[in-house]
């Protein structure tokens, strides 16, 4: 898994974004789309926004979900990411924004999707209050990210591994994709802008990698961390990686790993 935009201000370049819809989109993301849609109830007639949209897998699936009648609009701070966007599907509305300022007026959306994005928002509490703002009364916003670190056995694994040989540093690093993966608390921020929650729950998915080497390669380049251990360690880190993801290595040496993802609705009270 990848963590493209940690501080909502790196723009990536475009290859990166092409290999996040041909890669990462089919391989992780495309599988939790209909889930999204289903916790909020996407249907026809509706108008939907998907924040921090990438490349669009959800704004993709709700637009065939709201036709005919609705609408789709996906925001990123990315214009690569929207670039590929609009090249895949030129029917939808693609906007550059802030997730933290919304670039849409009060009450304009039917549902507010985000998909394994909260956890990277330099503010996720005025993000979610501009999730609301824009949330019509009797709107549904569904938020999913992954779950807690040490209910992926795959990840778990790896990342006590590479802290072994990296330093303490490496967690903090490699486990920034976890930090919303308490229920809980992924709940109460939501509660805490004036939402109802409505539901919370888990849900286990899968994540695949085509192999263990493009599984290290991903997760320490993804971070800063590839830029702050020695070729040494790194080659220690992708040795060791065989042993400890080798439950989850197929035959033909992909990984095919369990992979748990937090799932919330809220809307916004009748009296609001």
């Amino acid at each position: 898994m990848t963590a493209t935009d940690t501080s909502e201000s790196f723009q990536i370049p475009m290859e990166a974004a092409e290999f996040y819809e041909s890669a990462f989109v089919p391989a992780f993301f495309a599988q939790w789309a209909p889930i999204l849609c289903d916790a909020a109830g996407v249907a026809p007639g509706q108008s939907v926004l998907d924040v921090a949209c990438g490349t669009g897998i959800v704004a993709r699936t709700a637009a065939d979900r709201v036709a005919p009648g609705g609408t789709v609009t996906g925001v990123d701070l990315n214009e690569a990411m929207l670039t590929v966007a609009r090249r895949v599907r030129p029917d939808i509305t693609w906007r550059q924004g802030e997730a933290a300022a919304l670039p849409f007026p009060d009450e304009s959306f039917d549902a507010v999707l985000c998909q394994m994005a909260l956890m990277f928002f330099p503010d996720r509490v005025e993000a979610v209050h501009e999730m609301r703002r824009v949330l019509t009364p009797h709107g549904t916003i569904a938020v999913i990210v992954p779950g807690r670190l040490d209910a992926q056995p795959a990840f778990a694994p790896f990342v006590d591994m590479a802290a072994r040989h990296a330093g303490p540093e490496a967690i903090s690093l490699l486990t920034a994709y976890f930090v919303c993966g308490d229920l809980d608390q992924l709940a109460n921020l939501l509660g805490s802008a004036g939402l109802r929650v409505t539901s919370a729950t888990t849900q286990l998915g899968t994540y695949r990698a085509p192999s263990v080497d493009a599984f290290v390669t991903t997760e320490v380049e993804s971070t800063p961390l590839v830029d702050r251990i020695s070729d040494h360690v790194y080659g220690r880190i992708r040795q060791d990686a065989r042993e400890a993801l080798r439950p989850f290595t197929t035959p033909d040496g992909a990984v095919v790993a369990p992979f748990e993802c937090n799932i919330v609705t809220a809307q916004r009270p009748i009296s609001s």
